[in-house]
């Protein structure tokens, strides 16, 4: 009898020791979400304080938003065109750096520090950069050309994406260069030795033996990037708030300007709920994916 008595004290004794953290967790986690359900079938404004329930009038109203759906857009032509663009970079330049050479640490210090500077810092400083009097991009256009270059990088819109787009692989093409940089260098080199001696070519090598390898550590990378730049923000907002327009407006932008600049409160909270939910699926579509390649 005493037995199963002990145990279930020693079960008990360990739940009100993980309790607080469960309640913690709790709080942060799920409070925010349900509120943010709540108020969504509200409808809070500006000028309205009315807490009646509204049914779905604020999700019926997503559909018919031109604004909404082409700033999901841009925000996904974001993401296609950068994120290939940073692996793909990062990991050149990974294959750069994995053979030892003279400074090699030091090279890599100095690849790492658009890393750490904010994205609103570098944002701004691309702003400077791009300024179409003083900024250095035109000034060395103009010596490449032999003639005074004023090109509006941020106000044109044909060239507005890429100044966004450069800005953008600039800061974050380092943090793939690092995670890619670790996984190769626990390739096995018994394996890339065995590939030599038997006369397999590079891509062979690279696509049996390497990318087989650093796969788990290379889906983690996209899965991370490709999450944060669905929220992209910062740098659009830096360089164009969203503009020429609304050309430039991603979903956090649009997010943003209805929250805490037109305060249609209700309204934003069904759009973050909207986007929770198209995260939810594609986060668990990929995981699947990602776990079926494994």
């Amino acid at each position: 009898m005493s037995g199963p008595t002990v145990r279930s004290g020693d079960r008990g004794f360990r739940y009100t020791l993980v309790a607080p953290s469960i309640f913690v967790l709790l709080l942060i986690g799920v409070f925010p979400i349900v509120y943010l359900l709540m108020v969504s079938f509200q409808g809070l404004t500006m000028t309205d304080n009315d807490t009646s329930f509204q049914g779905l009038l604020n999700f019926r109203a997503l559909l018919d938003d031109t604004r909404l759906w082409q700033s999901l857009m841009h925000t996904v032509f974001f993401t296609a065109i950068a994120l290939p663009a940073e692996l793909l970079l990062g990991l050149a330049m990974a294959q750069l750096f994995i053979d030892r050479m003279p400074g090699r640490q030091v090279f890599i210090a100095l690849l790492v520090l658009p890393v750490v500077v904010a994205p609103i810092v570098s944002g701004a400083t691309w702003s400077l950069m791009f300024d179409n009097r003083f900024g250095p991009i035109n000034q060395i256009l103009g010596w490449i050309t032999g003639e005074e270059m004023a090109v509006l990088w941020t106000v044109k819109p044909h060239l507005v994406y890429p100044a966004i787009l450069m800005a953008e692989i600039w800061q974050w093409t380092p943090f793939m260069f690092l995670l890619l940089l670790a996984a190769l260098s626990g390739v096995d080199k018994s394996q890339l030795e065995a590939a030599s001696i038997d006369g397999a070519g590079w891509w062979s090598t690279f696509f049996r033996i390497v990318l087989p390898a650093i796969w788990p550590v290379m889906a983690v990378a996209i899965l991370i990037r490709g999450l944060d730049l669905f929220r992209l923000f910062d740098v659009v907002w830096a360089l164009t708030k969203g503009g020429p327009g609304t050309m430039t407006e991603t979903i956090s932008i649009f997010t943003y300007v209805k929250g805490f600049q037109q305060f249609e409160t209700s309204y934003t909270g069904a759009v973050a709920l909207l986007i929770i939910v198209l995260l939810t699926v594609l986060l668990t579509v990929l995981l699947k994916r990602v776990s079926i390649a494994r």
